[in-house]
């Protein structure tokens, strides 16, 4: 097997995985390994591949091609009952006749069979604490809300402490209040555990709020594979600028190794990456909380005057659409404060940015 096992402290690794129909390409030969411990989110639109991989780490497809190693131990062709993994589907998956203590107790008894009565309520009693739900062990299903149910689909996968927990959109099917509350549960329940999750979602606000590392596909492929900081401030394409939050990205040409002009005959200053040369034609990116208003008299490296033609109040924040005369229209992020100044529609805004927020992508 090529390369041998991984080193001890990888739990899933990941090796030339692809998977075609035909000639349809799912997954593209993709690699990654997870330490243990870690939260990694398979993010990407529809049709990227992420629950492709995902199903064949459980097991549920088996790939074209490559290797997947869990433990130490290669998987690539084991059953899932053999894998000594969890899974967590969006519509929980629970069993609507039995109570959530019977729920939770099903697969330790299909796993440990003979393990005795007490023992089994012992670890039932034990996850419902960590969920916070130990008052509600004789109710059924349809007697819980949304998210009290997604806690016990978390509870009956981490009672046999499975090796690495898989979620697949878990939170997808919640009101975004609850989301949010989710999220911070499920993270805070990661930390105190210890667990390895592998996490596919086509959130990038849960991404980015959840993660460790998020793999960011795209057609099959990965993108890029990093830490949300990374990912956010850092993209390595266009495509990753554009998918992960809110971007000015504007055409642009190379002139030297700190220098580039944007459309409209803008000079922006930027550290231009190696192996970019003069008159190279390259995308840039300016993130919204980046730029700000200038006040009268200030300068920075990077400026553009225009016309404030649009402002979008979103509770925290402004957005406003500054439109640069014979070039691009700029997206800028201002924080709101209880009877703070907001530009009026028409004015004429001085915007600025440092040459370090200003990121280069190949075109």
């Amino acid at each position: 097997m090529a390369g041998g096992a991984p080193p001890a402290d990888i739990k899933l690794s990941i090796r030339g995985v692809a998977k075609t129909y035909g000639p349809i390409t799912a997954l593209a030969e993709a690699s990654l390994e997870m330490p243990e411990g870690e939260f990694l989110t398979l993010l990407g639109p529809s049709g990227s591949g992420k629950t492709t991989l995902l199903m064949i780490v459980a097991g549920l497809t088996h790939p074209t091609a490559g290797e997947v190693w869990i433990g130490g131990r290669h998987a690539t062709y084991e059953p899932p009952n053999k894998r000594d993994i969890g899974v967590v589907f969006q519509n929980y998956a629970l069993f609507p006749h039995l109570t959530i203590e019977e729920n939770i107790a099903f697969p330790l008894r299909m796993r440990m069979r003979g393990t005795p009565t007490a023992q089994v309520a012992d670890e039932v009693k034990r996850v419902l604490d960590i969920v916070q739900l130990a008052d509600v062990g004789g109710r059924l299903p349809k007697e819980l809300s949304g998210g009290q149910q997604q806690r016990i689909a978390l509870a009956r996968c981490m009672v046999y402490r499975p090796s690495i927990i898989l979620m697949d959109e878990p939170l997808g099917a919640l009101d975004r209040k609850l989301r949010d509350h989710m999220q911070i549960e499920i993270k805070q329940l990661h930390k105190t555990l210890g667990i390895t999750v592998l996490y596919v979602t086509h959130d990038q606000d849960e991404a980015l709020a959840m993660s460790d590392r998020i793999c960011l596909m795209n057609h099959g492929r990965i993108e890029q594979l990093g830490t949300p900081e990374e990912l956010y401030f850092r993209p390595n394409s266009e495509f990753v600028a554009d998918f992960l939050g809110e971007s000015n990205l504007l055409p642009a040409t190379v002139l030297g190794v700190d220098a580039v002009r944007a459309a409209g005959g803008l000079l922006m200053r930027a550290t231009v990456p190696a192996g970019m040369t003069a008159g190279q034609a390259v995308k840039l990116l300016v993130r919204p909380e980046s730029v700000r208003m200038l006040a009268p008299g200030e300068t920075v490296q990077n400026m553009v005057e225009g016309t404030l033609i649009e402002s979008v109040f979103g509770g925290g924040t402004y957005r406003h659409f500054v439109s640069v005369s014979d070039g691009p229209t700029f997206s800028v992020k201002q924080f709101t404060a209880r009877g703070q100044a907001v530009p009026s529609i028409g004015s004429t805004l001085r915007l600025g940015w440092e040459p370090g927020d200003t990121v280069v992508l190949g075109a």
